[in-house]
């Protein structure tokens, strides 16, 4: 399971917008650029343990309530 997400950390969603996939089919692309299936894989099978984990959880999340605008906007102010 995952760590727990903490509440308010603007720089982990920072390294959602520059985190590369380390591993499998979509090695070296970014984790925002991952498709829902994949994230929806991860969270049937289980995240990986450590700060993968914890980012691909909160981007499944995001995705999963329709909240990918606030990464729209945050990729905005932070090129």
């Amino acid at each position: 399971m995952a760590e727990p997400v903490p509440l308010g950390n603007s720089d982990l969603l920072l390294e959602l917008l520059r985190y590369p996939m380390p591993f499998g089919k979509y090695k070296g692309r970014l984790l925002r650029e991952l498709p829902m299936a994949y994230l929806e894989w991860f969270a049937h099978k289980g995240f990986p343990p450590g700060k993968l984990g914890t980012l691909l959880q909160t981007l499944y999340e995001i995705r999963l309530n329709g909240l990918d605008y606030l990464l729209d906007e945050l990729q905005k102010t932070h090129r």
